[in-house]
């Protein structure tokens, strides 16, 4: 195997490979990359069995070949080289030189038939989803994804049909939950039960960041393909029923506050400067046109603040996690936003002005 190919395009390629391999793992092969040349062009891939990463660059190839190194390794050797063009050849078998000016590198290879098999893209099945949407849905419910390891059917988000022309991505962690739908142009023929892994659904995500308009979604036995022009994503589905999370989202909110996202957001920032930080809870005090955030800390002191709102319920005292209620807010592109309540002890949730699509819910605290 010989080959030259620009530096710059090599990097960013071994950055994304690097981001998916196993790093720490009993199988050493997980921890590699496989290069595979062919006539002009270079295949890399990187896969942890959860998630696979196939990328296609321009290359001048003498001789093909394919073989499996240490991502880590030749990702930081690329990163730090100042040439524009980067060589690789196979020496003996068992080595693979890079040079790039006058540095030369000799690094140890494994053998590609070691490296796992990627499944076949099938040739048909495809669904279109639009870019800028699914983005927007993840960015929605990705931070609400539970990062325990042991609740495996939380970790990552549930996609499913919603009815005609819809599509709803739903996250939760146990403690809150997000969801976001979409109207689509066509009836979206989803399998039952699609659980993408947060890993997965990360890649998905910088994957859109890149670009505009449709883009193809498969699903073949377990596994999700995304494929775009140079690069294809293979993630493995996760196995296990998410929860049925329609009947813990309360019917009989009543309390309604409706308020600027930007008051509150900021008002909520403050006041969290003096949170204790095992618990992370401040105080929501609702009354008639006004709510009043509180934090107490015995070590520190206390804080409160009071902004304007629209409500005209009950007086009423709940404590919410302030993490929890930040990163709803942070996602939110509405000037407005509504709070639905019932009492002290049930969940709130929040939904956006305009949005429609989109819910929260928050669990509260016992402060």
């Amino acid at each position: 195997m010989k080959f030259k190919i620009q530096r710059e395009e090599l990097k960013q390629a071994l950055s994304r490979i690097y981001n998916v391999v196993e790093r720490k793992t009993t199988k050493p092969i997980l921890s590699n990359a496989l290069l595979h040349c062919q006539k002009g062009q270079l295949l890399l891939c990187g896969t942890d069995l959860e998630v696979g990463l196939q990328i296609r660059l321009q290359a001048q190839v003498e001789k093909t070949g394919e073989i499996a190194v240490p991502a880590k390794s030749v990702y930081d050797i690329v990163r730090e080289l100042s040439s524009e063009q980067v060589a690789f050849e196979l020496k003996d078998d068992s080595w693979l030189e890079i040079l790039a000016g006058r540095s030369r590198f000799k690094v140890a290879i494994l053998p590609a038939k070691e490296f796992p098999s990627m499944p076949e893209v099938p040739t048909e099945g495809k669904i279109h989803f639009e870019s800028q949407s699914f983005l927007e849905m993840i960015t929605k419910t990705l931070f609400a994804v539970s990062t325990d390891e042991t609740k495996y059917n939380i970790n990552g988000v549930f996609l499913s049909s919603e009815g005609t022309k819809k599509v709803r991505m739903v996250a939760t962690d146990g403690h809150r939950l997000s969801y976001e739908e979409k109207p689509m142009l066509e009836d979206i023929p989803l399998p039952d039960a699609i659980l993408l892994p947060r890993k997965g659904v990360l890649e998905i995500q910088k994957l859109l960041a890149e670009r505009e308009g449709p883009f193809p979604l498969y699903f073949e036995g377990r596994n999700a393909i995304v494929q775009t022009e140079d690069i294809t994503l293979f993630i493995r589905l996760i196995e296990g029923e998410f929860p049925k999370y329609q009947q813990i989202i309360p019917k009989e909110n009543n309390l309604i506050a409706t308020l600027s996202k930007e008051q509150l957001l900021g008002a909520i920032r403050r006041v969290s400067l003096l949170s204790p930080e095992h618990h992370r809870g401040i105080k929501f005090v609702f009354s008639s046109g006004n709510l009043e955030l509180l934090c107490s800390n015995p070590n520190l002191g206390e804080a409160r603040e009071e902004i304007e709102c629209e409500y005209k319920g009950k007086h009423l005292e709940i404590g919410f996690n302030f993490r929890y209620m930040l990163d709803v807010l942070g996602v939110v592109e509405d000037e407005k936003i509504q709070i639905a309540l019932k009492d002290e002890v049930s969940p709130c949730l929040i939904r956006s002005e305009n949005d429609q699509g989109f819910l929260s819910l928050v669990m509260p605290m016992r402060l």
